[in-house]
């Protein structure tokens, strides 16, 4: 790709692991200039080698930092040196979206628009074109500079922050599940059944249509109590399996708040016709 000023785009990459390196890759097959830095890892052919993260930086229009939540502020702080101006820095961790607002703050600060990235799905596989979410003043450009390489990128009109909140929502759903299957089926397997298990988690899935969230979501709350006990239960039942109880404990633990915010008296599901009938007859319905 060449820029507005026609020059090979120079995007720099902080972090060469396993989902840098395979979009270093993909930029370089795309005709980007690319420069990498990582303290553990030498850049794969094709890759400008550095020492550090300000002479990976320098010159680059796009900076993508790839490294992890935990390096990602020492990181910024580190390559802001060798920042030119206007140049674009996006991070592609996964991190907590006070984190992703702390370093648009840092990045504002020294007068560098700032992207907040967050990839949807395994880079493996997929490398640059693996669906990424943007927010914060610089998705827009972010989006316009990797599209035409390729890039799958959705923008959000809002701040940063926002693509990290999406991530992170999905998640708790998508990796609450992961776990809570990889449990059961442990579980199962410590009590020779894994096989019927299986069976049933599949059926399970593939039976959930739109109205499975709302009974999901119903029935839990209105059931709470009995639950919490059940999953208490199920927890006992684990340990005596030699599993230990990580996702039934925090099921119960769920149940058992989702019970204490019960108002005292819970709604009746009869219909008020039915309702009406019973009384007329002296029975509570």
């Amino acid at each position: 790709m060449v820029t507005q000023d026609a020059h090979a785009l120079v995007v720099a990459v902080l972090g060469l692991g396993e989902a840098g390196s395979a979009i270093a890759a993909d930029l370089v097959a795309a005709g980007a200039c690319v420069r990498g830095y990582d303290p553990a890892v030498t850049a794969a052919e094709g890759i400008t080698d550095t020492a550090g993260e300000a002479e990976a930086v320098r010159g680059a229009d796009l900076v993508l930092s790839v490294n992890s939540a935990k390096a990602a502020v020492e990181a910024l702080a580190a390559g802001l040196a060798g920042l030119r101006p206007g140049a674009l820095w996006a991070d592609l961790n996964t991190a907590a979206p006070g984190t992703k607002r702390q370093l648009a703050d840092i990045a504002e600060a020294a007068g560098a628009p700032f992207a907040d990235v967050a990839m949807m799905a395994p880079v493996p596989g997929r490398g640059l074109r693996v669906p990424m979410l943007a927010s914060g003043p610089g998705a827009a450009c972010y989006a316009a500079l990797l599209t035409p390489l390729g890039a799958n990128v959705e923008v959000y009109d809002g701040p940063a922050g926002l693509a990290a909140t999406r991530k992170l929502l999905r998640s708790v759903f998508y990796k609450g599940m992961a776990a809570a299957v990889t449990e059961a089926l442990e579980a199962a397997r410590a009590a020779a059944d894994e096989p019927w298990l299986r069976e049933h988690i599949a059926a399970e899935l593939a039976a959930a249509d739109a109205g499975t969230m709302q009974r999901i979501i119903d029935g839990t709350r209105r059931h709470a109590v009995r639950r919490a006990a059940e999953m208490q239960a199920a927890a006992d039942m684990l340990a005596e399996l030699g599993v230990p109880p990580v996702m039934a404990d925090a099921s119960r633990v769920l149940h058992e708040r989702l019970a204490q915010c019960m108002p005292q008296t819970v709604p009746q599901t009869v219909p008020r016709e039915t309702q009406a009938g019973l009384r007329a007859e002296g029975q509570e319905p």
